[in-house]
């Protein structure tokens, strides 16, 4: 059981922390000045763990199975990023706005696993999808 909730309790946890972070960005710091030195302590962090979790891997050996992926995941990184820290700056309330971002993000991937990975839409995801318009609907009234 734990090895199947950890992951889950790490993201919520990350996410809550960075949702206060990005709300904390300065109002008159450029969101994408933030991001950088975001992203260069994030790669600090990496590397360390890194050599500590890992005890006798090669991260240079690791750039070798590279794809397109973590390339295109750090651009995709950067519009999350700046996207949430100018959401908060217009003025989204930090109890809402990641909830009404989940939401069409559910809507969203839906559709992708649908699409790209031949995942069944199933009724129960649609009540669940549903629900969440609902849940929208009441959070927003």
């Amino acid at each position: 059981m734990l090895e199947y909730a950890w992951p889950i309790a790490l993201v919520v946890l990350s996410n809550t922390a960075y949702q206060i972070c990005a709300k904390g960005t300065p109002a008159e710091m450029h969101p994408l000045a933030s991001v950088t030195v975001t992203y260069l302590v994030g790669a600090a962090a990496s590397l360390a763990l890194y050599h500590i979790l890992v005890r006798d891997g090669s991260v240079v050996r690791e750039y070798a199975h590279l794809n397109w992926a973590p390339f295109a995941l750090g651009i995709v990184i950067v519009g999350l990023e700046v996207g949430m820290i100018y959401t908060y700056r217009v003025g989204w309330p930090v109890s809402i706005a990641p909830t009404v971002q989940a939401a069409f993000l559910a809507i969203s991937l839906l559709v992708v696993g649908a699409v790209l990975y031949h995942e069944p839409i199933t009724a129960t995801k649609v009540l669940g999808l549903a629900v969440c318009m609902l849940g929208l609907w009441l959070v927003n009234r």
